[in-house]
Formats: structure tokens, sequence, C-alpha cells
């Protein structure tokens, strides 16, 4: 007989295939758990799959008596109480670094489709109005790649990418994180710094109560009129009644989005700026990346099975990066 594994978030079904040849699969569709399955079925349950950003606290877990193990689909796992789950000797894991070259694709993206205008310049094309010769303020030029200055918030998997990427395009990088790490790019102390210094800032930091708006309005300031920011990690990171205020008075240039602080509704005020370009948090979607995931994924389940320890273990206290 097949473990069974609760799929306690929604997903696509596309993506527990694979998941669905090896074990038996109790998928609640997103819906509570309790209205899914009879309550002797869910206290067997001793394992379940769920997005790293679903709220799963202490009381929740209670529900499941024998949960043992809770596994996260992707890198993220700020939403699962970690302090409750290691006082039920719950082990979490996550899928670290599996979409990391995605996810710094999209912030890459983002980027320059913001600095370069390309949403606009688009628009520029297809209304006529480029064949027409009118002209548009949002069509003077901007700076350049090796102009730039990118400053990155967070230096884990998916800040040393973004680094690469940028240093790529013969931008000057640098980077604030809870500690200096080995890389070739310049070290900001604080984040204030790095808004300082920066022209675009990446927003990669792991997403925690520590990190929650940690992006507000002084940082948005300091970043400037010039300044873009970009946000490929949570949209708790981020203030965001602060940068829709900095978006619309000036007091930055623009924004790339691919997360936000009510998914999946971005703000009627976002959506109605030109200087923004949003995307829904598809930053690792990718055919490789869910590939990546969902190796790792396996690679917990089958271990926690097996009464092994999993081999990519969150563990209460884990560094933001």
């Amino acid at each position: 007989m097949a473990d069974k594994v609760l799929i306690y978030t929604r997903f696509p079904k596309t993506l527990m295939t694979r998941f669905a040849e090896r074990f038996d699969l109790l998928d609640t569709a997103g819906k509570p758990a309790n209205e899914v399955f009879p309550v002797e079925e869910l206290a067997a349950v001793r394992a379940m799959l769920t997005a790293g950003g679903t709220p799963l606290g202490g009381a929740e877990m209670d529900r499941f008596p024998k949960l043992g193990a809770i596994i996260c689909y992707g890198t993220g796992h700020d939403g699962v109480d970690l302090k409750a789950a290691a006082a039920r000797n719950i082990a979490v894991g996550h899928s670290p670094g599996a979409n990391a070259a995605s996810v710094a694709d999209i912030a890459m993206t983002l980027m320059l489709a913001a600095t370069r205008r390309i949403l606009v310049a688009d628009q520029y094309v297809r209304s006529g109005d480029w064949a027409a010769s009118k002209q548009s303020p949002m069509m003077r030029p901007p700076a350049g790649m090796p102009s730039r200055r990118i400053g990155i918030y967070g230096m884990g998997e998916i800040g040393r990418k973004i680094a690469a990427r940028s240093a790529a395009f013969e931008s000057e990088v640098g980077y604030f994180s809870r500690s200096r790490h080995d890389v070739p790019y310049q070290y900001f102390p604080t984040l204030e710094a790095l808004a300082d210094w920066c022209s675009v800032l990446m927003v990669a930091v792991r997403a925690s109560a520590e990190t929650s708006h940690v992006v507000n309005a002084d940082i948005l300031k300091r970043l400037g009129a010039d300044g873009f920011i970009v946000n490929i990690s949570r949209g708790s990171v981020i203030d965001e009644a602060a940068l829709v205020a900095a978006l619309t008075d000036g007091t930055i240039a623009g924004a790339g989005l691919d997360v936000y602080a009510r998914e999946p509704h971005a703000p009627d005020a976002l959506t109605a700026l030109p200087n923004v370009v949003l995307s829904p948090h598809i930053g690792g979607h990718t055919r490789d990346s869910h590939v990546a995931m969902q190796n790792c994924v396996l690679a917990n389940l089958t271990a926690f099975f097996a009464g092994k320890p999993l081999p990519h273990e969150v563990r209460e206290g884990a560094k933001t990066a």
C-alpha cells in the first residue's frame, strides 16, 4: 500500500503527477482538509505537501496527530511556523536552490523591462504613435546597464545568480545580507547604505518576521528619483502602500514586481501605474525548475517514509540570506 500524503495547498494537477506515481495523494484542492476528508483519515496522515507561503501554524498541525513531515514545494517556507513544528517533532523540508536560476532570470527580465520601459515602448508601437512621430516623455533615453549600480538584498542562491547575471551586463554590483559572503561584490553593512549606493535594488531576501516591510518609505527615498526596485522574494518584504506612494509621486522611477502582499491580488493602485512591470509570481515557473523542485520533494518524502532524516530539511532559526 502506498504511503499517504496530504496535499494541503491547491496545486495544478500536472505538478502532482510524479508524486501520484509514488504516493497515495489526499488532495484538498486548497479547501480545509476536514471539509474534504473524514477525521479518521486525516488522523492517520503522516506527511503533507504545501506551498511555502501558505500559513500553517501549530493549531492546524494539531489537526493531524501523526503528522511527522511538512514538505514545502519550492524554496520558501515562511508560512510554516518552524517553532510549532519543532515543538511537535515535525520535520520541515523544502527545495533549496532548485528554482534559483529561473527566479534570477525573471529578476533580470523585470529589471530590463522596467528600466528600458518595454511596456511603454510596446504600447508606443501598437498605438501608432511611433509611426506618427508623436513625442512621449516616457520614451526619453534611460541609462544603460554599464551605468547602473545593482544592489542585491540577500546573497543566497538566487542573489548570487542575480549578481552574476548583473555583472555580465557590465553593471557594478553590491549587496547587503545578514553576513558577508565570499563573493566578488562590494558588501554594504546595512540595507540603508545599499539603497543610498545603488540605482536598482533587487529584493532577494527570504521572507521572515524580521524582513516584513523592511523595504519601507525611507529605503525607497534613499533609492532616489532615478532608482528602480525589483522584488522576486515575497510581497511582505516591501511596504506596499509606501511603494505605491513612491511610484506615484516620483520618489522612485519604477518597479518590477513578481510578488505582492495579498496574492493573487495586485492592488489597483499598482496595476494602474505605467512605470511598473508586473508578473504573476512566475519566477520559479519553468519546466526545469519544477523538475528540480519535484526531485527535492520526492527525496524528502522518500527519506521520511523510510525513517531517515530529510535530505533538504529546514531548521528552526535558519538564516535569511
